[in-house]
């Protein structure tokens, strides 16, 4: 029940239904006792105000995920892959600020399964984030799971996917917040708004891909093309029918919704002989700038407005996508395409058969190791800090963080041959050189009852044990060791986090996604991080917001976020490979003193390890 409000929403849309023909009957039937008219008029007006509450708290919103297999047929290749309700993408998503989202997930397939809304923050909803075996069990096949949460304070584009194996390489799709009623966007309202999101097409089955690679210890095998909306395009053979097509008329503006749900690969993308204006980074407004092409890492959102030519061209143009690549491993080398085409005027004698006669125009993007791109695209990123949309940056910090990024190894097992970097060796990844091993049963569900002895320990290191020149020449030693260990946050903890990327097994820029925050990126730079110079020159006035922030090859970037959100929460590396190597940790933030600073209990339908 509303506050305020005598009677619930179930009443008031009863209410309504009875009461306004009830209403306009009473003003053509003067036998109507005024006495009743007054009754009818206080009611009118409790429903008003209860509508007015209805509409300031949002609307639940149902939606039902039946995870399913399906046939695809990509490159000529047909293949089973898992599915939500047979889409691949899977459905979008769509709300508003202060909506309520129920949805259900109910698994068909012998996969365990886990769904996670990336970027959603959970505000006291940490059960319904969603990493497998650390805010939840995963849904086992033939049983069900009601994600079920609020969105409060965020709005813009996320999106949701597997959390779970290498699951999401086919599981995922947009999660797209709309303002408030009563709220604008900070630029013009657009034309029409379109999702674009970014993914990978494997002709293998992915999950086979991560179990070899595990068990000898090498690389995994790569994707065989990257997708716009689930098509690869006409730059891969058999593939020009499965080209997306983006229809635009001339002289409007468009709102493209960018999402990185690829596996593992940061993406160039650009459209032939057009400009795009960047207007927001993971749902959060940030200064406009104009660009020609943007970098987007896996795990992260841009918006951008496509302001398309004031006349029909007479042309059709390509939007294209490729890696940007700064390791030492391989890597899917190729290019992903859609077109933007202009719907013809009616007054001319074209046609749309003779589009293919157009001259069609390709975009130049930056050179596959273009960091000196990547780091000014960066630095273009700034929060609006206005009196609408504040930067509420902590300018004093509680404690300190350096955390190493790295690449390593791990031994072999007994009597195995292994393809790792060196003889007798596993590829390996770790954070402070911890390689974070998941327990068998969910991080939350320990932390909540009190059970966490022999699950985790609460003693992550907060900097490197044994501190060593991290871009310089690496050691001999490339060792990690493996554990279930968190950071222990009090509520309300102001954080500041350097990341550091280091060299072993060579430098490589490493997207890091923190679950159930937002986080500023007060600095960046090359090299070792200096603690006694960098901090001087830190942006603490219009730092940009994020929830997946890339840590610069051979360099490092330095975030600040309080800690206002109970439960247990996720960080590691958005490049699926090397989240499963173990470059992963977790932070636990206990309850504040208030009822709306403590985690809510778990729902009945948790599911069981």
């Amino acid at each position: 029940m509303l506050p305020f409000c005598p009677i619930s929403s179930k009443q008031i849309r009863f209410k309504v239904t009875i009461s306004t023909p009830t209403f306009h009957t009473l003003k053509k039937n003067m036998s109507v006792s005024f006495l009743s008219s007054l009754k009818l008029l206080a009611l009118l007006a409790i429903v008003n105000v209860c509508m007015f509450e209805l509409a300031l708290a949002g609307t639940i919103r149902h939606y039902h995920f039946d995870i399913r297999y399906r046939n695809v047929t990509r490159l000529c290749h047909t293949k089973s892959v898992i599915t939500v309700n047979g889409q691949f993408p899977g459905p979008r998503i769509v709300a508003r600020e202060g909506d309520r989202l129920i949805i259900k997930v109910v698994n068909h397939v012998k996969n365990n399964i886990s769904i996670h809304w990336h970027g959603i923050r959970q505000l006291q909803s940490g059960w319904f984030d969603g990493p497998a075996y650390v805010t939840q069990c995963p849904i086992q096949i033939g049983q069900s799971y009601v994600y079920n949460y609020t969105i409060k304070g965020q709005r813009g584009t996320l999106f949701w996917h597997a959390h779970i194996s290498w699951l999401r390489s086919t599981i995922y799709g947009p999660l797209i917040i709309l303002p408030k009623h009563t709220t604008q966007y900070p630029f013009a309202k657009p034309h029409k708004e379109v999702p674009i999101i970014f993914g990978e097409w494997w002709n293998t089955d992915t999950e086979a891909v991560i179990t070899q690679a595990l068990q000898t210890g090498g690389g995994p095998n790569v994707s065989d093309a990257y997708t716009i909306n689930g098509l690869p395009g006409p730059l891969y053979n058999c593939s020009a029918k499965d080209t997306y097509k983006l229809k635009v008329k001339a002289g409007k503006t468009y709102l493209l919704r960018l999402i990185n749900a690829a596996l593992n690969d940061e993406l160039f993308f650009s459209i032939a002989n057009h400009t795009l204006e960047v207007v927001e980074a993971d749902a959060v407004y940030v200064k406009p700038f104009m660009t020609n092409t943007i970098l987007i890492a896996p795990g992260q959102t841009t918006n951008v407005l496509l302001k398309t030519k004031a006349l029909y061209p007479n042309a059709a143009f390509l939007m294209t996508a490729r890696p940007y690549v700064t390791g030492q491993g391989t890597f899917d080398n190729s290019t992903v395409a859609g077109t933007l085409e202009y719907k013809v005027p009616s007054r001319t004698q074209n046609s749309s058969a003779s589009f293919k006669n157009l001259p069609l125009f390709q975009p130049i993007l930056p050179a596959l190791n273009d960091t000196s791109f990547a780091t000014k695209f960066a630095n273009k990123l700034h929060s609006l800090a206005n009196a609408e949309f504040p930067a509420n940056v902590p300018q004093t910090v509680d404690k300190h963080f350096l955390f190493t990024i790295s690449l390593g190894t791990s031994p072999c097992q007994k009597n195995q041959t292994c393809q790792g970097p060196t003889n007798g060796t596993k590829f390996a990844a770790s954070v402070n050189n911890v390689s974070f091993t998941l327990p068998t049963t969910a991080l939350l569900q320990s932390h909540f009852f009190g059970q966490s002895n022999g699950i985790y320990s609460p003693n992550f290191p907060i900097s490197p044990l044994i501190p060593f020149n991290y871009t310089g020449t690496p050691p001999n030693n490339t060792m990690v060791n493996n554990g279930t260990k968190v950071v222990v946050l009090p509520f309300n903890t102001s954080v500041e986090l350097i990341m550091q990327d280091t060299s072993i097994l060579g430098a490589e820029s490493h997207p890091l996604h923190l679950h159930g925050f937002n986080f500023f990126v007060v600095g960046q730079g090359f090299g070792n991080f200096d603690p006694n110079k960098d901090p001087s020159n830190f942006n603490l006035v219009d730092p940009v917001e994020r929830n997946t922030i890339g840590v610069p090859s051979g360099g490092w970037v330095a975030i600040r976020f309080l800690a206002d959100n109970p439960g247990v929460w996720f960080m590691h590396c958005h490049l699926e490979v090397h989240t499963s190597w173990g470059l992963r940790m977790a932070w636990v933030v206990l309850d504040g003193n208030l009822p709306n600073q403590k985690l809510l209990p778990p729902p009945p339908d948790l599911p069981n390890c």
